[in-house]
């Protein structure tokens, strides 16, 4: 494995001395994601393989090429798994992907995101050094935590090679709940809900055919998800089928994502609590209301954004049929972007790494 990691420091090297841009790619099933791919390919598939497990201590050490479903299958054998869900968006998704995009699953608002879950990390910079960061427990995080701000930053930072993750165990039980609501209805419900001490772990809602539909998943103790749906009442889903559904949900394969017709996919990041916003189509809302897609044809982006931000968030161009699509991301404040150009010049001083992924460099 030394030997791969070699191969790729000297790569590194070498482009940064001669200042070619590099395309990290581990299983490409995110390559659609961001703003633009460039540079010369650099293949992280090579790092592979589970470096420490321990069951006992909740954490697993893997090196970044390693497949995502390797990983989770060898939690499962466990009992345990990732909590957040990452989505993989295609067999070859992989651990260092799952990092450096750092999207999660349905259950993120209930039990947070793939940064609370990451303790360490290590990386190759821009000058082809191989940094560590963090170690294998939550103490040993001091002062600023530079493996979680690798989380998202989609590559710009430097090549991820090794990630130290937190584990849980699975729940005991689980129960899906159907309930026939309007939008409105169904935020104030999951907000409602919110302040109760419920097993709540996801959320979703959708509106098929002119009939809004709100799904709740419980999980969490026995004797509590069993009270939860006593009290809760609506129609119980068939364990089977609703986990199903929630992996579909999860990898965008449900039919409210595959009935696209040619338009844009937005994904929308707003407070739980906002209202029904001003969109074009009637959205598809996850995280008890925090996340809400909505398929829009390409002149309504820019409505898209203003409903975003005038709720508090923000939006992104998620997935589009349009290769020529720019401006994807939110422009970020003037303030936010001096930091992070000043994190890309110290992490990655020739502009190497995935340019143009999350911005135009400077």
């Amino acid at each position: 494995m030394q030997a791969e990691l070699s191969a790729l420091v000297d790569r590194v090297r070498a482009a940064a001395a001669q200042g070619t841009p590099l395309r990290i790619r581990g299983g490409g099933t995110k390559d659609f994601h961001g703003e633009r791919l460039e540079g010369d390919l650099l293949e992280t598939g090579g790092l592979r393989g589970i470096v420490n497990y321990e069951p006992s201590e909740l954490v697993v050490t893997v090196r970044a090429g390693t497949p995502l479903a390797e990983l989770e299958r060898t939690l499962a054998q466990s009992g345990q798994g990732l909590p957040f869900e990452p989505p993989h968006f295609g067999a070859g998704a992989t651990v260092g992907g799952m990092v450096a995009a750092g999207l999660s699953g349905p259950a993120r608002a209930s039990v947070g995101s793939v940064r609370d879950y990451v303790l360490g990390l290590n990386l190759v910079n821009g000058r082809g050094e191989e940094l560590v960061f963090g170690g294998q427990v939550m103490k040993n995080v001091a002062g600023y935590d530079v493996s979680r701000l690798m989380v998202g930053a989609m590559g710009t930072l430097g090549l991820i090679t090794e990630v130290s993750l937190k584990v849980l165990p699975v729940a005991p039980a689980e129960a899906t709940l159907r309930f026939e609501l309007p939008q409105a209805r169904a935020l104030q419900q999951l907000n409602a809900w919110g302040g109760q001490p419920l097993p709540l772990n996801a959320s979703r809602w959708q509106n098929d055919a002119g009939t809004g539909t709100l799904f709740l998943r419980l999980r969490g103790a026995a004797a509590a998800v069993q009270s939860a749906c006593r009290s809760l009442g609506g129609e119980r889903v068939d364990d089977a089928q609703a986990a199903r559904d929630w992996d579909a949900c999860r990898e965008q394969q449900l039919p409210w994502f595959m009935a696209s017709n040619g338009r844009d996919l937005w994904r929308l990041s707003v407070p739980q609590t906002a209202p029904v916003l001003d969109l074009p189509d009637v959205p598809f809302v996850e995280w008890h209301g925090g996340e809400r897609w909505v398929r829009v044809a390409p002149a309504d982006g820019a409505r898209v954004r203003e409903a975003a931000l005038a709720a508090g968030g923000h939006a992104t161009l998620f997935r589009t049929p349009r290769a020529d699509a720019a401006g994807r991301m939110t422009p970020l404040a003037p303030a936010i972007a001096t930091i992070h150009e000043r994190l890309k010049q110290q992490f990655d001083p020739a502009g190497i790494f995935n340019r143009g992924r999350l911005y135009a460099p400077s």
